[in-house]
C-alpha cells in the first residue's frame, strides 16, 4: 500500500464517517411520544410543591424605556452589553463587545435577545411558598436606582442591584459582573421581616425559540440547543424536539443547564454545594426551556436568607468555563477522540502563543506530528518497497501451489519471515493518522479561539472555508504530485486511472462542502512534508541497496 493510498484511505474513512453523521441526524428514529400534559398547560415559571404556576410572558422593551410598571436596565462592562429587564430580574440580552457578528463588520455577536420572532433570554427567580415568582399577581417588578450601569476604568467590578417588597419581606436581586468575565454572580438576598419562617428555592432556566436555525452545512452540522450536565451525565444533549415531546426530571448535586450554539454558550451553574433538579419543559409561545431548582431555603424570622447561581454568557473558552464547572467545558464537543482533540488545542494554543499567529501555528503542529510519526512512516517505506520486490516471488508461489490456499499461506509465511518484511508494515502510520486527522477536524469546528483567525492574504478566517478556493486546489496538486513521485502500486488500468481521478474529486469535494481553510491548510502541509519525507526515504533506500520500483 502507497503513501498516497494511505492518505486516500485516511480522506475517504473521513467523508464515509462524515456523511454517516448527516445520515443518522436525519434517518435516526424519534423518541416515543410521552405522556406529558399539552403544551399549551405548561407554564413558563418552574412549579413547586407549595406553590402554583404562573406565566413569565416579557414584553419586548428597550434600554430605560417603561413597559407599564417595568423597565430596562442597560449594563455595560468591557466585555458585554446587558439588559436587564426590572420584572423578574431577567436576562433579555446579552452582546458580547470583543466578538463581532461577522469579519469586518463592527456588529458584535448578540447571544441573548429578545423580539417579536425570536426569544433567547436568562431568567432567574425565587419560588416556594414566600417566592415572589410564584404569586398569583405576576412576577414581581424590581426597583432600581438607575437605569445605565457602567464599570468605570480602574474598576475590576461592578454590582447592580434591584429591590422588591412583599408582605414584609425584602428581596434584594445582585447581579455582580467582573473585569474580563463573561461569568455573571447572580445572588439573592432575602430579609425575613415577618414573625414566621420564609421559604424560597431559587431557579435558574434559559428560553429559546424552538425554530432557532442549525448552523454549518450538509457535512458539518453544528448542534443548537440545550443540554445539562448531572453527577452521573457529565455532559448530555437534550435537543428541541426532546424539549417538546417530554419533559426532563433529573436530581443531583450540583450540575448546570445550558443552550448551546456553535462557538458561544449561555449556562446556568447551579449551586455546588446543594442538591438540584434538573427540567425541561415547553412554553406555550412555541420555546423550550431548560433549567435547575435548587433546594428550598428557611429563613428564620429577622434574619437574613442568601441563595446564588451564576449565569456564564460567552464564548466556548475551555479555562474560563473550567473555573465555573469541573465539567462545563465539555459544551465544546470534540467527539468521541476527545482526549487527542484536547491535547492538541492545547499544543496549537503553546505554538501560537510563542508564533502568533494561528495559520503559522497550524504549520508548526503538522511539522511536529508529521517528525513524530517519522520513524513509522520511514519502516512503512521501506516494507512496501520490500513487498513490491517480492513480487515475482509471490507470483512463482501462486503458479505452483495454485488453488492450494492452506499451502500457498504457509509458503507466503514462510517467505515473509525470510525477507524480513511485515505485510502490514504499510498500514500503522495510517491508522495513526486517521484519529489525528479527525480530531484536528473537531478542534477547527470547535474552538472560539480559531474563529476569525486570520492566516495571511487572502486567507482572512481559518475557520471558514477558503473564499477563492486556492487551498484546496493546491491540495489536490499536491495530491497528484504524491501519485506522480510513488511507484506504481497496480497494473490495472481502471485502478490507475481511478486513482489518477482522486485529486481532482478531492479539490471537487473540498469545494463543495467547504471545510476550515486552517484545516485544509493541515493538510495541504501534511502532504508537502510527505512528498519531502518520501523523496529523502527513497534516495536513502536506494543507497542501502534497496530498490524503489518493483523488480
Amino acid at each position: 500500500m502507497e503513501s498516497q493510498r494511505s492518505f486516500f484511505v485516511i480522506g475517504l474513512l473521513l467523508v464515509t464517517f462524515l456523511l454517516f453523521q448527516e445520515w443518522q441526524r436525519e434517518h435516526a428514529p424519534q423518541p416515543a411520544p410521552s405522556s406529558a400534559p399539552e403544551i399549551s398547560q405548561i407554564a413558563d415559571t418552574p412549579t413547586a410543591s407549595t406553590s402554583g404556576a404562573v406565566s413569565d410572558d416579557v414584553p419586548v422593551s428597550t434600554a430605560g424605556a417603561i413597559v407599564g410598571q417595568e423597565k430596562t436596565i442597560e449594563v455595560k462592562t468591557d466585555v458585554l452589553d446587558i439588559l436587564i429587564n426590572t420584572r423578574g430580574g431577567d436576562i433579555i440580552s446579552a452582546k458580547l463587545n470583543d466578538y463581532k457578528e461577522k469579519l469586518g463588520k463592527d456588529t458584535p455577536v448578540q447571544l441573548l435577545q429578545q423580539s417579536r420572532d425570536f426569544t433567547y433570554i436568562a431568567q432567574s427567580g425565587l419560588i416556594g411558598q414566600h417566592g415572589p415568582d410564584a404569586s398569583k399577581k405576576g412576577r414581581p417588578v424590581y426597583h432600581a436606582d438607575q437605569s445605565f450601569f457602567e464599570m468605570k476604568d480602574g474598576k475590576d467590578e461592578l454590582v447592580v442591584t434591584l429591590a422588591y417588597e412583599q408582605n414584609n419581606l425584602l428581596f434584594h436581586k445582585k447581579f455582580s459582573f467582573k473585569r474580563g468575565s463573561y461569568a455573571v454572580d447572580v445572588t439573592y438576598d432575602v430579609l425575613n421581616n415577618t414573625s414566621e419562617i420564609a421559604q424560597v428555592q431559587l431557579y435558574g432556566q434559559l428560553k429559546q425559540s424552538v425554530n432557532a436555525p442549525e448552523s454549518g452545512n450538509a457535512m458539518m452540522t453544528i448542534y443548537r440547543g440545550p443540554a445539562y450536565s448531572t453527577t452521573d451525565e457529565p455532559y448530555e444533549k437534550y435537543d428541541f424536539d426532546d424539549v417538546m415531546e417530554r419533559d426532563l426530571k433529573a436530581s443531583t448535586p450540583g450540575g448546570w443547564v445550558a443552550m448551546l450554539e456553535h462557538y458561544f454558550v449561555s449556562a446556568w451553574v447551579a449551586p455546588k454545594d446543594e442538591k438540584n433538579t434538573i427540567f425541561t419543559r415547553a412554553s406555550s409561545g412555541g420555546n423550550g426551556i431548560i433549567g435547575f431548582t435548587s433546594q428550598a431555603l428557611q429563613i428564620e424570622p429577622g434574619k437574613h436568607g442568601q441563595t446564588s447561581a451564576t449565569l456564564y454568557v460567552g464564548p466556548k473558552d475551555q479555562d474560563a468555563m473550567a473555573k465555573l464547572s469541573d465539567t462545563l467545558d465539555l459544551t465544546i464537543d470534540y467527539g468521541f477522540l476527545w482526549p487527542i482533540s484536547k491535547a492538541l488545542f492545547w499544543l496549537l494554543g503553546l505554538i501560537q502563543s510563542v508564533v502568533v499567529n494561528w495559520g503559522l501555528a497550524i504549520i508548526a503542529i503538522t511539522i511536529f506530528v508529521k517528525t513524530l510519526l517519522y520513524p513509522l512512516t520511514k519502516k512503512q517505506y521501506v516494507s512496501m518497497a520490500k513487498m513490491r520486490n517480492l513480487q515475482p516471488k509471490m507470483t512463482a508461489l501462486r503458479e505452483r501451489y495454485g488453488d492450494d490456499r492452506q499451502r500457498m499461506g504457509q509458503a507466503m509465511m514462510e517467505l515473509y519471515a525470510k525477507e524480513k518484511v511485515n505485510p502490514m508494515g504499510g498500514c500503522l502510520p495510517m491508522l495513526l493518522q486517521m484519529p489525528i486527522f479527525l480530531a484536528l477536524y473537531w478542534v477547527f469546528l470547535e474552538s472560539v479561539e480559531l474563529r476569525h483567525a486570520e492566516f495571511f492574504l487572502w486567507i482572512t478566517d481559518l475557520s471558514a472555508k477558503d473564499p477563492y478556493y486556492v487551498l484546496p486546489v493546491l491540495f489536490g496538486a499536491s495530491m497528484w504530485l504524491m501519485q506522480k513521485l510513488t511507484p506504481a502500486q497496480t497494473t490495472d488500468p481502471m485502478q490507475q486511472k481511478m486513482m489518477q481521478m482522486m485529486p481532482i474529486i478531492f479539490s471537487i469535494f473540498f469545494i463543495i462542502f467547504p471545510f476550515p481553510s486552517g484545516l485544509v491548510l493541515y493538510w495541504l502541509v501534511s502532504n508537502l512534508i510527505s512528498i519531502a519525507q518520501m523523496l529523502y526515504i527513497y534516495r536513502s533506500m536506494e543507497k542501502s541497496g534497496i530498490s524503489v520500483k518493483s523488480s
